[in-house]
């Protein structure tokens, strides 16, 4: 379902979930950073194809080169906790990522309309 037809049948339905900003955090361990921006544009990819996904995109901090963040957006929480069960955000992000990382901060906001 396309972010249109999420929107088309929340209003049919008499729903309005807000949309929701996902900052990640992360912190790559020493000596694991290129293993890790390896494999974030294949997680960029994947979660862009997702259907409540609004925008999906990673930067890498300039001052702490060992940090970068993910700016995830979602039509609603329902979307996000689909994200979080996809098969390409187990094995990229629990299977290959997080094993790589010293810390990993996740903040949640809902997007006022």
């Amino acid at each position: 379902m396309t972010n249109a037809e999420t929107e088309k049948t929340e209003k049919k339905e008499g729903i309005r979930m807000p949309e929701l900003l996902v900052i990640a955090r992360h912190t790559m361990t020493a000596g694991k950073e290129e293993e890790v921006l390896a494999l974030l544009p294949k997680l960029v990819a994947a979660a862009r194809t997702e259907p409540g996904n609004v925008s999906f995109t990673a930067y890498r901090q300039l001052d702490a080169p060992r940090t970068y963040v993910l700016l995830e957006r979602y039509a609603s929480r329902e979307a996000f906790a689909a994200h979080r069960e996809t098969a390409h955000f187990k094995e990229l992000v629990l299977g290959e990522i997080v094993p790589r990382l010293d810390d990993r901060v996740i903040e949640m906001f809902d997007v006022p309309e």
